[in-house]
């Protein structure tokens, strides 16, 4: 099965076209959403949090996601650490993920593909691409917080430039009609064997 990894900066619309590619009969593994839930049923992801940024990184159990961060996106050292600790667990899930799956390809949708290097997993990959005013609003309204709070998680990721050196495809999200048209071209290319 081919491992077609899907990313995108934040606010720039991966999620969505995830969502398509689901709709079109891929299989798609969202690893943020498995990562969060990761970090509250491991034991090993909550213990070492706890030791890295002390008690308060959980509350009733949870991950107390605000406080995190606002610790890690101020702290490039400390947000390294954190994915040290959640980025293998998570790749050991994903890997026992597509073993059960069945399908041409396969989608792993994750905001730091790149950044990470799980990128090495997948044998394509798709980049999300959107203005960045527009990616700003979207979060602002999306996460109900500050431009500045939005500013400081983009800081710590790639620039789309940098991305689109690695990635085998681009798409342009600028509107949901030509977002679908380009995963419809796309999903036809990938089901193509090898």
């Amino acid at each position: 099965m081919k491992i077609v990894g899907l990313t995108g900066g934040i606010g720039s619309g991966k999620t969505t076209a995830a969502n398509m590619f689901k709709e079109m009969g891929a299989p798609v593994y969202f690893a943020d959403v498995e990562a969060k839930k990761l970090t509250n049923t491991s034991k090993i992801i909550r213990r070492k949090l706890i030791q890295l940024l002390g008690k308060e990184a959980y509350v009733n159990n949870e991950l107390n996601r605000k406080f995190v961060a606002s610790k890690i996106f101020k702290d490039a050292n400390l947000l390294q650490e954190v994915n040290t600790i959640i980025h293998p667990k998570v790749a050991k899930h994903f890997a026992r993920w597509v073993k059960k799956q069945n399908a041409p390809y396969c989608i792993k949708e994750a905001a730091i593909l790149f950044e990470s290097g799980s990128y090495q997993q997948c044998d394509v990959t798709v980049l999300v691409t959107a203005p960045r005013e527009v990616r700003i609003k979207r979060v602002m309204q999306r996460d109900d917080t500050s431009k500045k709070a939005v500013l400081d998680r983009m800081e710590h990721q790639w620039s789309d430039e940098r991305k689109k050196e690695m990635a085998d495809f681009v798409i342009e999200n600028t509107t949901l009609d030509a977002l679908k048209e380009q995963i419809i071209a796309l999903d036809k290319k990938l089901s193509e064997v090898p």
